[in-house]
C-alpha cells in the first residue's frame, strides 16, 4: 500500500486550501496520506489539516528557522522526512514549484511535475504543450515518486476527519547561504486569485492601470477575485501576481468574467478547467470566444458597466 507524504502550505498562519486540493490527488492514488506542516508555530493549520477526509496523520515540523517560507531550509528537513515514503506530494503553487525540484535533486529522483489525473500509483497525465496535450507519464516507484499537483485538477477534500497531530523534528541544518530579508506581499480583502470561486479578469484592451479599474469595481460587486492577461501585465496596468495563464497562474473557478481579452494560447492554458467562462470583447473573430460559454461581442467599457449596474 502506498504511503504519501503530502507537503502542506500555510498562508497567514491559515492551512491554504491549496493543501486539500493535493489531498484528494493522493486519495486517488490510494493509500495512507500523512500532512507535513513546516513553520515556527503550525498548530492551527495543524488542527485544520486534521479535518481533511482521508487524512490519517499531521506531522508539526517547528523551529524557530522556518519562521519564513524558504526553499533551501525547508528541503533538507523534507528530504529527511521523505524517508519510509512511497510518494512526497506538493501543491502546484509558488511554494511547491519552488521547493519540490530542491527535494527531488536531494533525493536523487525525477520530478513529475502538474499531475492532473492519477491512473495508478505510478502513472500520472500531465498537461503538456500549454495543455493543448495531455501525456500519460510513467514516474519509477523507486525510491519513491515525487509530483506537485496541478490543483485546477482537482476539487478539495472535505471535512470530517479526525487524524491524529504529533510534532515531528529533523538533525537537517539550516543553510548557511541563504536567509530571509524581506516579503513585499500585495495585500487584498478581495479572494485569493488561485481559490476564488468567481474571477474577474482585464486585457490591454482597457488601456491602463486607470481604466481596469471597472475591473476592480465588478470583481467587488460579486464578490470575485481580479485576474488579467499577461498582456495587461506587461503594460503595467496590474502587478504580476494577478497574472492568469500558463506563465502565470492555473485556475479553475466556477465562474470567469474576461473582459478585453483575446484569448492567447497560454492565457486560454490557465483559464480551461473554469465551470462557465464568460467572454467580453468588441473582436468577434477574438479566440477566446471558441471557448467561452458565453460571448459578448461589445465594447467593454460600455458593457462591464451595464452588467454591473443590472446586478
Amino acid at each position: 500500500m502506498s504511503k504519501i507524504l503530502v507537503i502542506g502550505e500555510i498562508s497567514d498562519g491559515k492551512l491554504n486550501s491549496a493543501t486539500a486540493k493535493v489531498v484528494a490527488a493522493a486519495k486517488q492514488i490510494g493509500g495512507e496520506i500523512v500532512i507535513a506542516l513546516l513553520g515556527s508555530d503550525v498548530g492551527a493549520a495543524a488542527t485544520e489539516a486534521a479535518t481533511l477526509d482521508g487524512v490519517t496523520k499531521v506531522l508539526k515540523v517547528e523551529s524557530a528557522g522556518n519562521a519564513h517560507i524558504l526553499a533551501a531550509t525547508f528541503a533538507p528537513q523534507i528530504v529527511e522526512l521523505a524517508a519510509g515514503y512511497s510518494h512526497v506530494l506538493f501543491p502546484g503553487t509558488s511554494f511547491g514549484k519552488d521547493t519540490a525540484p530542491r527535494v527531488a535533486a536531494k533525493l536523487g529522483v525525477q520530478q513529475v511535475s502538474d499531475i492532473m489525473l492519477a491512473h495508478s500509483a505510478t502513472s500520472f497525465d500531465r498537461p503538456t504543450y500549454a495543455g493543448n496535450a495531455i501525456a500519460t507519464v510513467e514516474a519509477p516507484a523507486e525510491p519513491l515518486v515525487l509530483a506537485t499537483v496541478r490543483l485546477a485538477s482537482f476539487t478539495a477534500v472535505g471535512n470530517g476527519g479526525s487524524a491524529a497531530v504529533e510534532s515531528a523534528s529533523t538533525s537537517a541544518a539550516l543553510p548557511t547561504h541563504t536567509r530571509f530579508v524581506s516579503l513585499e506581499a500585495q495585500k487584498s480583502e478581495r479572494p485569493d486569485l488561485q481559490a476564488a470561486r468567481k474571477v474577474v479578469s482585464g486585457g490591454r484592451a482597457l488601456g491602463s492601470s486607470d481604466a481596469f479599474k471597472i475591473i476592480y469595481s465588478l470583481a467587488d460587486k460579486i464578490g470575485a477575485a481580479v485576474g488579467a492577461s499577461r498582456a495587461a501585465v506587461d503594460s503595467g496596468y496590474v502587478p504580476n501576481d494577478l497574472q492568469v495563464g500558463q506563465t502565470g497562474k492555473i485556475i479553475a473557478p466556477e465562474l470567469y468574467i474576461a473582459a478585453g481579452i483575446s484569448g492567447a494560447i497560454q492565457h486560454l492554458a490557465g483559464i480551461k478547467d473554469a465551470r462557465t467562462i464568460v467572454a467580453i470583447n468588441k473582436d468577434a473573430e477574438a479566440p477566446i470566444f471558441e471557448i467561452a460559454d458565453y460571448g459578448l461581442v461589445a465594447d467593454l467599457f460600455t458593457a462591464v458597466p451595464e452588467l454591473e449596474s443590472k446586478l
